[in-house]
């Protein structure tokens, strides 16, 4: 299973959270960002509907794949 990590940093003079490289929109509180970031974690937990999907890699090849609506992620909020 997979493993999703929100951390919340200092961006563009306020907050936001950030997932890999991938940051979100600026928040003007810490606590803003944190409860964003709880909303959008646990909303990512949830089951869904089993759907095919594209997408590009870092090369610029684009891929297809069956994404499972039940294989969701484990995700955690820091910072």
């Amino acid at each position: 299973m997979a493993n999703v990590h929100y951390r919340i940093v200092e961006h563009e003079g306020g907050w936001a959270y950030k997932v890999e490289d991938v940051f979100s929109e600026r928040y003007a509180t810490h606590d803003e960002a944190r409860e964003a970031a709880e909303r959008a974690a646990a909303g990512q937990m949830l089951p869904g509907a089993t759907e095919d999907i594209e997408f590009q890699d870092e090369a610029g090849d684009w891929h297809e794949e069956v994404s499972q609506g039940r294989d969701r992620p484990e995700t955690d909020v820091t910072g």
